[in-house]
């Protein structure tokens, strides 16, 4: 993939009314839940300058930054005082609502979501202020039928949802393979079934589907069913890393609490370094979360490939979430957009070079 040029926005595709978003993360859904969950204070510990800060995240590993430091108290013990009350969600729309809404203050999302909440607002609803993953998506196939990448071509292939991230990934490179497919129908030289990543694997076992472009776990889900990794889409990137997890904050409360929302980031910084300092301990910590959340762990055989192909990380990517809404623009799914301002990286640039850290790059589309 091409590195970022003039950047685009999102926009609404009259075909697809009945879809409550056009973009979502990793498209496992629109239901959030609110698990009322918050983190143990402890005695005496002071209050910032709120009671009680509200994160939102995905019971899923491309958002373990969340799932690791809730589980294991480090964003609790940079808040002090002020309690974190945790909401699940199952795609972007859902968690962009909730922002919107005030249900959430701080919440970890994809680049497509973040982008559609930010240009359906007008610029006003929100800020993207750190990264958190890279990577984690791969496109599997039966290996009976496909055998190399040109035998994609008049393949059904399943992305997660119309215009969501990895769809948008999949019809970009099916476009630079010089294979023609009308975006909102799927039809072409190569057949887009846009299918939700909880029933993609029951799809792939029952034959309805010869492969997928998928994120984390699903893409080890199909492998352990008997698929073949035929490209990990980390490798069409530039130094191999893409944006798939962003850090979210309403500019409401950015601006009301200012403290908060730099202890949540110190919190993301230290549980980054924790997860790469202890990638074992961790990937027990983000399993034993997602089984608190779902009812059920991850199996060996699909959380440790899929671990090992996720980076945890605090820059934000940026001039790939520009790159990515390019992507989409090319395919027919957005309009030119202006992105100016999306990101505000200087609350997190503070936490950084306060550990004698280099501030981050927000690719000329910061506030400043």
């Amino acid at each position: 993939m091409s590195a970022a040029r003039p950047l685009a926005t999102l926009r609404t595709i009259a075909a697809i009314t009945a879809l409550p978003v056009l973009l979502t993360a990793c498209g496992y859904g629109s239901e959030s839940t609110d698990d009322g969950k918050k983190s143990a204070v402890a005695a005496g510990a002071e209050k910032l300058s709120t009671d009680e800060v509200k994160i939102g995240y995905f019971p899923n590993l491309t958002h373990a930054t969340a799932l690791v430091g809730v589980q294991e108290g480090l964003f609790q013990k940079e808040l002090g005082g002020t309690t974190i009350k945790t909401s699940t969600f199952n795609a972007g729309p859902s968690e962009i609502e909730a922002l919107n809404a005030g249900s959430i203050d701080i919440g970890w999302i994809g680049p497509s979501p973040a982008i559609n909440g930010y240009t359906k607002s007008n610029g006003r609803n929100l800020r993207i202020i750190g990264g958190s993953a890279s990577g984690g998506v791969k496109l599997v196939v039966n290996p009976k039928k496909i055998k190399s990448l040109k035998d994609v071509k008049g393949k059904r292939i399943a992305t997660p949802q119309l215009g969501n991230t990895q769809d948008v990934a999949f019809l970009n490179w099916a476009a630079e393979q010089g294979w023609k497919v009308d975006a909102q129908s799927g039809k072409g030289d190569v057949s887009v079934v846009r299918t939700d990543n909880k029933i993609t694997p029951d799809a792939y076992k029952s034959g309805s589907v010869d492969g997928a472009w998928v994120p984390e776990p699903t893409a080890s889900k199909l492998v352990a069913e008997g698929g073949r990794t035929l490209l990990d889409e980390s490798t069409l990137w530039p130094g191999k890393k893409f944006v798939i997890t962003n850090i979210i904050v309403s500019q409401k409360f950015l601006k009301e609490h200012p403290d908060v929302v730099e202890a949540v980031l110190r919190g993301s910084v230290k549980t980054n370094a924790w997860i790469n300092a202890n990638p074992d301990e961790a990937k027990a910590s983000a399993n034993k979360a997602l089984e608190e959340l779902s009812g059920k762990a991850l199996p060996s055989d699909v959380i440790d490939p899929a671990w090992k192909s996720i980076t945890f990380l605090d820059d934000p990517l940026a001039s790939t979430l520009g790159s990515e809404a390019e992507h989409a623009v090319a395919a027919g799914l957005l309009d030119k957009p202006d992105l100016k301002g999306i990101y505000d990286l200087a609350p997190l640039d503070k936490v950084l070079r306060a550990e004698g850290k280099d501030g981050l790059d927000a690719a000329g589309l910061g506030t400043e």
